[in-house]
């Protein structure tokens, strides 16, 4: 479809960060439209970034939408793998449909579900896009169904961040428009480029998003560079105590008497390590 005629299908119920993605929360006052949040007992709320609905009148389509905005997809610093995160908002977005989309074991009347993530934390070489969806296979005998299931699907849409080396255009049209977005050029630069390039008309309600999103990538990469000073600052502060330490242990001050100081068990571990590793 061209671009004009899939803005025509997105309906007016958008929601930017206000619905929880929660059960329970997702469709408080069971209205039929979409949620942006959800609330787990004892986890918070959680909010999805945008939710809408698409529909396509000819063929009689709905779909219920997610998109999310990630900085990092690295479990190490999430702290969870992100995929096990999409599973669960899908889930969600289906579950919450109860008595909003379909009311008693009526099924058939679910509406499909995307998620859609732009994760931004990939290096060089990993512009792409993924897709997570059901399947079904059969793993013994020869039954045959006809029904395909196309309930559940997420697109993860992995932008890169440019740091490092040199990163070339990516060969996807969307990829390559989104990593403009983030770019640290300025407004008026991504404007003309999303005119001249990607074929947008540029609204004044579109050129005010641009701005924003400038701002807050520029926000982002302030914060990025106090926390980069801050920890150099304690790495420095940590390297200084461990040397005090270093130099008691070689004036054979007992170890109770370096701990009373304030120094800690692991910063004397090391300390000593290092002095022992040095003679």
């Amino acid at each position: 479809m061209d671009i004009s005629d899939i803005m025509g299908c997105i309906g007016e119920d958008i929601e930017i960060g206000t619905r929880p993605v929660d059960a329970g929360l997702s469709n408080l006052g069971r209205m039929t439209g979409t949620a942006a949040e959800d609330n787990v007992p004892g986890e918070g709320i959680i909010y999805y970034d945008i939710r809408f609905t698409a529909y396509h009148k000819e063929r009689e389509i709905k779909i219920l939408i997610n998109i999310e905005a990630q900085k990092s997809s690295d479990s190490g610093k999430l702290g969870y793998h992100l995929e096990n995160r999409i599973i669960f908002y899908l889930a969600r977005m289906i579950s919450a449909q109860k008595q909003t989309e379909f009311f008693h074991s009526d099924f058939d009347s679910l509406k499909k579900v995307r998620s859609i993530w732009i994760c931004m934390d990939n290096i060089g070489t990993e512009d792409s896009i993924e897709e997570i969806s059901l399947d079904r296979k059969t793993v013994f005998g020869n039954k045959k169904n006809p029904y395909y299931i196309d309930l559940m699907k997420a697109v993860i849409v992995n932008i890169r961040n440019g740091s490092g080396e040199f990163v070339k255009k990516s060969q996807n049209v969307l990829i390559a428009m989104l990593e403009e977005l983030i770019s640290k050029k300025d407004a008026a630069e991504k404007k003309r480029i999303l005119v001249d390039e990607y074929g947008m008309v540029m609204t004044a309600e579109l050129e005010r998003r641009i701005q924003i999103m400038c701002n807050w990538s520029e926000s982002i990469r302030e914060r990025e560079r106090i926390d980069a000073r801050n920890e150099a600052r304690i790495d420095v502060r940590n390297e200084a105590r461990i040397e005090i330490i270093e130099k008691m242990i070689k004036a054979n001050a007992a170890k109770e008497q370096i701990i009373s100081y304030g120094f800690t068990e692991a910063e004397y571990a090391e300390a000593e390590n290092s002095v022992y590793a040095n003679l």
